[in-house]
């Protein structure tokens, strides 16, 4: 069994199981909340389950594509909570879960799936379709573009609120199940943040 958490749109928390599936999935679509929401939607989401924290095997952390400031959160917590528990940390690309979620819902065929990366721009991964095992294959991506410049327009477009953390487990689950590697430990910020570090105190001139 594996907590999944994914704060690269708003932030999502699920308990899943290979054999269960998605046992419990707790959702906050405020993209501004991260930080206030994410404590209390994993224990909201371990107490749905049933699970206990020694009951897991891993933690799951959707690594982006997402603006720096709310995907460092669930990253952090998901690092914090597997180090506390003793569990291994799973990395996955937070796009392959909405992707996952499409196919598994009986879509096939390409698919472009987007997200909002804010100051006026859109987060893009492009999928070729599912694998043997069901499971989404990138064609391009994931990148950072304008709305108006988003790659491969000739592909049907799937705009996503949230990344479902419950798809974002299973994924991870069904890629270990089939001995497939897991993604890197990298978050995907793809752009540098907002706030920049000081470059010191400014000179007074009277």
């Amino acid at each position: 069994m594996l907590l999944a958490i994914d704060t690269s749109a708003g932030t999502s928390v699920a308990v899943v199981d290979r054999d269960g599936g998605v046992l419990s999935e707790v959702i906050e679509t405020d993209t501004m909340r991260h930080a206030e929401v994410i404590g209390t939607l994993i224990d909201e989401a371990l107490t749905a389950s049933g699970v206990e924290v020694r009951a897991l095997s891993g933690v799951v952390a959707g690594m982006g594509p997402g603006p720096f400031t709310g995907l460092r959160v669930g990253i952090a917590a998901a690092k914090a909570f597997a180090i506390g528990a003793g569990k291994p940390l799973v990395p996955v690309v937070s796009h392959d879960a909405v992707a996952y979620d499409w196919y598994a819902e009986g879509n096939s065929g390409p698919v472009v799936v987007v997200t909002d990366a804010r100051r006026r721009e859109r987060y893009w991964t492009a999928y070729s379709g599912a694998d043997g095992f069901g499971l989404p294959v990138r064609l391009d991506g994931p990148g950072l573009a304008k709305p108006d410049e988003l790659p491969h327009p000739d592909l049907p477009r799937l705009d996503a609120q949230i990344v479902p953390a419950g798809r974002l487990g299973m994924l991870a689950e069904l890629r270990y199940a089939n001995g497939l590697p897991m993604d890197a430990d990298e978050a995907l910020y793809l752009r540098s943040p907002d706030v920049t570090l000081s470059a010191g105190p400014k000179r007074v001139t009277a």
